[in-house]
């Protein structure tokens, strides 16, 4: 069963990153020669990425996501509100905590201790998991939660140290990774599960959505306090490889490092679902050993996956960038970047939890086709208004709050299952190749033209996590208004009001 599984994992893991080391390939042979040392890494990286996120596409259906689902509906049976929060908090705080992306950010920011700023993120995906949570039990619509939250969020962020805002935007995105989605998506699956009425599917999904704005608030409080000084990140260091030994040598090197790494990170999920089994699931041994072989599928495949990540595309997107800027005609960076922005979604290893969970709840009606353009439409938008902001300077302050207005604005107009999902995809594609390759990418054009990082190249994430939630809320748009027409032409007697009055879920199925 493993092996087609494997197989089938391969064949997607393959389809995500062969477009990706096409253009780079294609862009190093013509207008961005790379040195050799730097393509040797980055075409090893490739391999590395495509076995990763094989073995943890697998893990994550095999672990995460059942233990996600368990924990949720478990949780929500104690009907005891002060424990399923307090749950809710130490589950989005340990998560929050384990997930690489954070890591790599923090390394980014040298004004605040790295420590510092994980537990800062963490607090605040803790507390809006136990938002979310309470949102799914007393049936709260979401865009009211959004309109609030984000509210609060911009009129704080009027009065923080602008070399800070773009680091605290980041934060939201890189904070729901590939440890994140499927745990919490999961656990939202599992805590709809418990209610018996009819939009406890629509309301399954949002959680990302929510925690995604919790580390931005806390970031963006800690910037008062820490009042950063700008310019301070750690530039990406350019590999020199002699020969073939070489270029082992350097992944080798790192394998320790990250075995390590997403042992500490793994350990505490794996620790509380095993107290919480103990005390609450008391599963058959059977599911037991099918979890603990899907947690070691995630841990050696996020192992290799951020091993190539970090030592093979991390150099290439800072080189890339730096030569493409640098050139006479550097406007070209902008439809190059929509272009890779484009196809490297799909690379995501948390998009694929988020398409086949759409699918199943619901039914096929919003097919993972739709879903993968949709993305890699918003994507591709993102990276080039991102080159923008690199080549003028231009304030991220201008391209998020119209951004978000119009998001906002959409989710009164298009069905509510659709909302949940977009501002959930947001979250999902700002996951390791946004934070390895987008952001140095990034890094190196600002330096090429001159800017300000920390200003100007800092706040990709952010953007990458933004287009989505109108580019997804564009697709409910049309299928509602795909569904009106049909409705219109087959029933000419039904009034505005009656369809008005339909569920969701109703719409989505015509």
């Amino acid at each position: 069963m493993y092996r087609s599984k494997l197989n089938e994992k391969l064949q997607e893991s393959l389809a995500a990153v062969l477009p990706i080391l096409a253009i780079v390939l294609i862009l190093s042979f013509t207008i961005a020669p790379l040195p050799t040392s730097v393509l040797m890494a980055f075409l090893f990286g490739a391999v590395l990425l495509v076995v990763g996120m094989m073995f943890f596409s697998l893990g994550a259906e095999l672990a995460m996501s059942p233990m996600g689902e368990r924990v949720g509906a478990c949780i929500t049976k104690t009907r005891r509100v002060g424990i399923m929060l307090t749950l809710g908090f130490l589950l989005g705080f340990l998560i929050t905590i384990s997930e690489p992306d954070l890591q790599v950010l923090a390394n980014q920011v040298q004004a605040v201790p790295n420590m510092v700023l994980i537990v800062t993120v963490a607090v605040g995906v803790g507390l809006f998991l136990c938002f979310a949570m309470l949102r799914m039990l007393l049936s709260v619509p979401l865009n009211t939660m959004l309109v609030g939250f984000y509210i609060v969020v911009f009129v704080l962020a009027m009065f923080v140290p602008k070399d800070f805002l773009a680091v605290a935007f980041d934060s939201g995105g890189v904070t729901t990774g590939p440890m994140t989605v499927p745990f919490i998506m999961a656990m939202g699956v599992g805590v709809s599960a418990i209610r018996s009425d009819k939009h406890s599917a629509n309301d399954s999904f949002g959680l990302v959505a929510l925690c995604s704005i919790g580390p931005i608030l806390a970031v963006l409080i800690l910037s008062l306090i820490f009042h950063p000084d700008g310019g301070s990140y750690t530039p990406v260091v350019i590999p020199e490889i002699g020969d073939s030994a070489a270029l082992w040598q350097l992944f080798f090197v790192a394998f320790p490092t990250y075995f390590k790494e997403i042992a500490v990170s793994l350990l505490p999920i794996a620790a509380f679902f095993a107290v919480f089994d103990l005390v609450s699931l008391h599963l058959e041994r059977k599911q037991l050993i099918r979890i603990g072989v899907g947690l070691a599928y995630t841990y050696l495949g996020l192992v290799i996956f951020l091993t190539g990540v970090n030592v093979g595309f991390m150099p290439a997107g800072n080189y890339l960038g730096s030569v493409i800027a640098g050139l006479s005609c550097n406007w070209i960076i902008i439809p190059i970047g929509m272009l890779i922005g484009y196809f490297i979604v799909m690379a995501e290893p948390a998009v694929y939890v988020l398409m086949r969970q759409v699918e199943e709840l619901t039914d096929g009606a919003i097919p993972g086709s739709a879903m993968k353009h949709s993305l890699s439409i918003g994507v591709a938008v993102s990276v080039g208004l991102a080159m923008i902001r690199v080549l003028t300077g231009i304030s991220i302050f201008y391209l998020l709050v119209p951004g978000y207005a119009v998001a906002i604005v959409l989710s009164f107009f298009v069905p509510k299952l659709f909302t949940a999902i977009a501002f959930d995809s947001g979250g999902v594609a700002s996951g390791p190749m946004a934070t390895t390759f987008l952001l140095p990418f990034a890094m190196g054009a600002c330096s090429a033209v001159g800017g300000n990082i920390v200003t100007d190249a800092f706040g990709v994430v952010a953007m990458v996590a933004m287009t989505p939630l109108i580019t997804i809320q564009g697709l409910g748009l049309l299928y509602r208004l795909r569904t009106r027409r049909g409705a219109a032409e087959s029933v000419p007697a039904v009034s505005g009001d009656a369809f008005a009055a339909s569920d969701d879920l109703a719409i989505i199925d015509l």
